[in-house]
This record gives C-alpha cells, sequence and structure tokens, in this order.
C-alpha cells in the first residue's frame, strides 16, 4: 500500500514542475526567494518583509498528498511550543484553488499561516519538486535546511532548536 501512495504521490508530484522547466535548486546559507501570497483567511504575507527577524518554516502541500494531512497537524504542538520564541510556519498550498485548500484545513484544526500558491510559481521558485517539502528559514533570511518529504515532529523540533 505505501508503495503505491508512493507512486500516485510521484506522479501528481510531477504535476508541479511542468515539462521541461528547469527548477532553481537552493543551498543552505543561500539567501530564501522573497514572494507575496494570499493568506487562506485575509490578506497577503510578504516574505522576507513581514517576517524579519524569525524563524520560519515554509511548508509546501496539497490536499492529495497521503503524508501531508498527519504530519501538519503533528506538527501544530511544535509551533505552538515555540511560536512566542520566534518561530512561524508557513503551509503553502501549491497549484489548488481557496475553496479545496479551506476544505482540508478547517479539519486540521492548526493555528499557522495557510498561504495559497494557485499557479505554484513560488514552489517552483524554491525547486519544489514533491511534497511535502519543508524549507527552515534563519532569522537573516537564509535557508538552514530542508526535508524533502515526510518528516517527523522530533525532526523538526530539532532543526527549530538548532535556529532559536
Amino acid at each position: 500500500m505505501k508503495q503505491i501512495l508512493f507512486l500516485i504521490t510521484l506522479i501528481l508530484s510531477l504535476a508541479l514542475t511542468g515539462c521541461g522547466e528547469e527548477q532553481q535548486q537552493l543551498s543552505n546559507g543561500q539567501p530564501a526567494p522573497g514572494f507575496e501570497l494570499d493568506r487562506l483567511e485575509t490578506g497577503c504575507l510578504n516574505f522576507p518583509g513581514d517576517l524579519k527577524g524569525k524563524v520560519v518554516a515554509i511548508r509546501y502541500w496539497a490536499d492529495w498528498c497521503p503524508f501531508c494531512e498527519s504530519e501538519m497537524t503533528l506538527l501544530e504542538p511544535v509551533y505552538r511550543k515555540y511560536k512566542d520564541q520566534g518561530l512561524v510556519v508557513l503551509a503553502i498550498n501549491v497549484r489548488q484553488d481557496r475553496a479545496t485548500a479551506e476544505k482540508f484545513i478547517r479539519k486540521l484544526n492548526i493555528s499557522y499561516d495557510t498561504l495559497l500558491d494557485i499557479e505554484g510559481k513560488v514552489a517552483r521558485g524554491y525547486g519544489v519538486m514533491g511534497l511535502p517539502t519543508t524549507f527552515f528559514i534563519e532569522r537573516d533570511g537564509r535557508l538552514k535546511s530542508r526535508i524533502l518529504g515526510e518528516s517527523t515532529p522530533e525532526v523538526f523540533e530539532q532543526i527549530i532548536l538548532e535556529m532559536l
């Protein structure tokens, strides 16, 4: 069953990149690309401008991703534990409309920001090739590390603690 889910995720993830498009690959220590995206709730967020001096985890997801739901739910307690120390989690929905993202997020009961990358432009700018993918950005706006695929709260917390 896990092999079937992996194959489905792989096939659907290929839709992120498009045919023949070259993907940018970010290196640790490199400045994270800036972007402006609509929030699911209201308004928009400008990164890095709105989050200067914060530790930022940028999570790319979609409702069809078999690992995204459980991982997003499991990361909520880590976010709540460290948000007052400067942690920000941005859950960026990739290539889905507002209604689809909102339906999915409502059942998760997460408190961190959800952003909409309807055209997948920001995901492509970060070199996202599969979901979920998480980027960890230092307070100075530079990439610390990334997790490709599913993570655990323990690994997520370990990386965050190195940055706080």
